[in-house]
């Protein structure tokens, strides 16, 4: 049995009525328009503060980040998880996870946003550090949850919008760097 098979069996072992009702809130906020609302408002928060190049380090990786994942998508074709098990109804492919890998984008470009502050010190970074992780771990388990993602894809999720996140902050800091 593969890894997939055996953590999907095991999500389908734990569904209870009022954990599907908070998973699926959960897998919202990871969603095209959850990933997009928090983009803008970090993004108008940002340009607010006078932070114009973290503004486009958030807008970008975000903005571009989405083609990148569809055409990925079209390029593996992977099948989702069986219907019967399936508690949403999707029609496009399931390798990578969009949901994984938007949310990586999200919670890596506003770590590397916290990282560049001087605020806030100690506990607090560390808190909201731990929070854009929790995030992003809490979206993508959410999709296998729900069965609408075999676990590897949504661990390549994680793994490409990190690196694709990463490659905005190294874009972002290199013009930086020339100014």
């Amino acid at each position: 049995m593969s890894v997939d098979v055996a953590v999907l069996d095991w999500m389908l072992g734990v569904r209870e009525p009022p954990i599907t009702t908070a998973v699926t809130v959960v897998t919202h906020t990871g969603g095209t328009v959850g990933v997009t609302i928090l983009a803008i408002v970090a993004t108008v928060l940002l340009m607010r503060a006078s932070r114009p190049q973290d503004a486009l380090l958030v807008a970008g990786a975000v903005l571009t980040g989405w083609p990148v994942m569809s055409l990925l998508k079209l390029l593996f074709g992977r099948a989702r998880p069986p219907q019967p098990e399936r508690l949403v109804d999707l029609s496009t492919h399931s390798f990578p996870s969009g949901h994984a890998m938007m949310s990586a984008i999200l919670a890596v470009t506003l770590a590397a946003v916290l990282a560049r502050s001087t605020r806030p010190q100690g506990p607090w970074r560390a808190g909201l550090y731990a929070g854009l992780a929790g995030y992003t771990v809490a979206v993508g388990l959410s999709r296998v949850y729900l069965a609408a993602h075999w676990l590897t894809d949504v661990v390549a999720g994680w793994i490409l919008g990190s690196l694709w996140a990463l490659l905005w902050v190294w874009l972002v800091t290199r013009v930086r760097i020339r100014r």
